[in-house]
């Protein structure tokens, strides 16, 4: 398998991720499994770590499985890869979410980009809602454009 059929792999994985973490999101969190999601949209958390991290588990699993798999019958299957994509998506989340927008470590604090600036808007707007039913703004990496159109327009308001 060439390097740029490992790229276009990891790539695409990485991007079907992010349909997945919706989806997942959405229907799971908060479904059948809000039980774990829940303390999430509470106010006040209890420590450092809360149930909804148990999801960060429940993502790992495939991408190990793949890299086990990947690593048995050998580099030129796509298995390996699409577990690295899987966990380049889990790094990119976790970096995103807990990081930037919760700032459960205190970096990127002060990112100024109509990006992030939408993403973390998106978020809150989600945050709204403290039960499972009627919620928006499901996805991680991509939100609804609106919400990058507002932050460009609060940054070219306020620049500095």
């Amino acid at each position: 398998m060439g390097v740029w059929s490992i790229i276009g792999i990891v790539s695409a994985t990485f991007f079907a991720m992010e349909f997945v973490a919706w989806a997942t999101h959405k229907y799971v969190m908060h479904g059948f499994l809000w039980n774990l999601h829940s303390d999430h949209h509470k106010k006040d958390h209890y420590g450092f770590l809360e149930r909804n991290d148990t999801f960060f588990l429940i993502f790992a699993v495939p991408s190990m499985a793949l890299f086990f798999i990947g690593a048995q019958v050998g580099l030129h299957t796509p298995w390996l890869w699409i577990g690295l994509g899987i966990l380049v998506y889990g790094i990119a989340y976790f970096f995103v979410h807990e990081v930037f927008i919760h700032q459960r470590i205190k970096w990127l604090r002060n990112a100024k980009s109509a990006y992030f600036l939408g993403l973390r808007r998106a978020h809150k707007v989600h945050h709204k809602r403290l039960v499972k039913e009627d919620g928006e703004c499901f996805g991680m990496l991509w939100v609804p454009m609106k919400y990058f159109r507002e932050a460009q327009k609060q940054l070219r308001q306020n620049p500095a």
